[in-house]
């Protein structure tokens, strides 16, 4: 079933991810969709000093929002500000230095925030990670994971009420087609029990993305819940944690700007709204989470264990050395 898996998913891959796919997609977008203004509103995007992550800032920076970069490095965050900065006429953008791999800093970051801040309207869960070897991060937990699913889980659950009492508040967190390639598996959430397969630790962190989004939806009714796949872009990210894919693909990979193209639509657009929350967007379109008899679907129980199992995760690391929050 998984070589069944993996081999519908690179042929819709080729079909669907490349820079080709996006140009076909991309003959149906409405070119007012984006013709909208930001000003007043309040965006904060994790990983936002190269890529998509910035690719995204530089265009709500455009239209006038105000930004929050949140990224690992402050040097480079800086530098991201400035150019977005000098690109955009816009001075409303605001460094914030966080490793989202070090999960007690995410809560004592959020709650940080939510004091010193009245609103925030748009949450983008960008910043991700693909550790090739196992790493164990300072509060015990395996990095990749730590990253790609309880940080977003920290911070996410942490700025809900602040996104609570905002204007048309959203979640829009990035994960990737390579989600289809894996069931959610609530037993081995850090992959423990097998062996360690950086490319699958990363599908499965995705996987429990979409989980999370599509349970939030229901749980926050007041915020709008969306995830999306940028697509296969040619970013630093990929070319540093996939460089033999990347040497494969690299001419047909989608620039960072066409890889940020549905996740700038899902911030910004007044379409989005028309929606239901908790869906899985690809150029612009809601598509399925899985594959054609790839027997990936959750059942109730899987995902509530799930859920349970992230909230104890988070509020162990919070109280972990004493509650300094």
């Amino acid at each position: 079933m998984s070589l069944y898996r993996n081999i519908l998913w690179f042929i819709k891959g080729m079909r669907e991810y490349t820079r080709s796919g996006f140009e076909n997609a991309s003959k149906s977008f409405a070119a007012k969709d984006l013709d909208v203004s930001m000003v007043g509103r309040s965006f904060m995007i994790t990983g936002a000093n190269s890529g998509i992550g910035k690719a995204t800032a530089m265009a709500i920076a455009k239209k006038g929002g105000t930004v929050h970069i949140v990224c690992r490095n402050k040097e480079r965050a800086e530098k991201a500000r400035e150019e977005i900065i000098s690109a955009s006429g816009n001075t409303m953008v605001f460094v914030h230095v966080l490793d989202l791999s070090e999960s007690r800093k995410v809560w004592e970051f959020a709650e940080a925030f939510k004091k010193e801040h009245t609103s925030l309207n748009v949450l983008i869960n960008n910043a991700g990670c693909m550790v090739n070897q196992r790493e164990i991060n300072s509060d015990g937990l395996e990095k990749n994971f730590a990253t790609n699913t309880l940080g977003v889980y920290i911070l996410t659950k942490c700025l809900i009420p602040l996104l609570e009492k905002s204007r048309d508040p959203r979640v829009i967190t990035v994960s990737s087609g390579g989600m289809l390639v894996q069931k959610l598996n609530p037993d081995d959430l850090q992959m423990e029990r097998a062996q360690f397969d950086a490319t699958m630790v990363y599908a499965q962190n995705k996987r429990q993305q979409v989980v999370m989004t599509e349970f939030w939806a229901k749980a926050y009714p007041k915020i709008h819940f969306s995830v999306m796949h940028p697509g296969w872009a040619d970013t630093p990210a990929v070319s540093s944690a996939m460089p033999q894919f990347y040497h494969l693909m690299r001419d047909r990979l989608r620039s960072a700007e066409q890889g940020s193209d549905t996740l700038i639509w899902l911030a910004m657009s007044r379409v989005t709204i028309t929606f239901p929350s908790g869906l899985f967007f690809q150029d612009r379109q809601p598509v399925s989470v899985h594959l054609p008899l790839a027997w990936t679907h959750s059942t109730r129980k899987e995902v509530k264990a799930f859920m349970r199992r992230l909230e104890t995760l988070a509020i162990s690391v919070k109280h972990s050395e004493g509650d300094n929050i």
